[in-house]
């Protein structure tokens, strides 16, 4: 009755019946795993890549890149806010970024020379003109940077589909894509 037949071995304490059922199985399962996790893996032949010869490779056309990278666009546009929208065929935003590059390049410039003239004469508001000076410059590196991550962004979502149209219901949002 006490063998290790059958079901498994019951053991009596105090009333209490406990089987030690898979015990060796167990144990055999985790030497097995610590085997594996001691010995190291055998080299894949069958996944050796510099065997194989990659000349006459041809890659799907739907797995190769066009256009400019993402990184490349946003150097171009933090370079001359507006290029890297070009290149992502975004030519309203890109001409949106060169109109307030112009705006915000001439008024520093305008506000300096006034700085320049409060200067000479000097006037009391002078303080107050340099600050409207660093207002614009900043005003026109913060369109270098936000022209380069719009650019970026655009870079990125430049495969996705231009027909997307998301739209108000009563129960929600909706989405549409059209379906070729």
């Amino acid at each position: 009755m006490y063998d290790r037949t059958g079901a498994g071995a019951l053991e009596r304490s105090r009333s209490t019946v406990r089987m030690h059922v898979g015990t060796s199985a167990r144990w055999r399962a985790i030497a097995f795993v610590c085997l594996l996790a001691v010995v190291p893996t055998c080299r894949l032949v069958c996944q050796d890549t510099t065997r194989t010869d990659t000349t006459h490779m041809i890659l799907p056309a739907d797995t190769m890149r066009h256009g400019v990278r993402p990184m490349g666009a946003f150097l171009r546009s933090f370079v001359l806010p507006g290029w890297g929208q070009a290149v992502t065929d975004r030519p309203m935003t890109g001409a949106t970024f060169v109109a307030w590059e112009g705006i915000t390049a001439m008024m520093t410039l305008k506000a300096q020379q006034e700085a320049n003239y409060f200067k000479r004469i000097h006037s009391a508001n002078l303080k107050a003109k340099r600050q409207e000076v660093q207002d614009w410059l900043v005003l026109w590196i913060f369109n270098h940077f936000f022209s380069g991550a719009e650019a970026y962004v655009s870079g990125h979502l430049h495969d996705f589909p231009p027909d997307l149209k998301v739209r108000a219901f009563p129960g929600g949002i909706g989405i549409t894509i059209p379906i070729p």
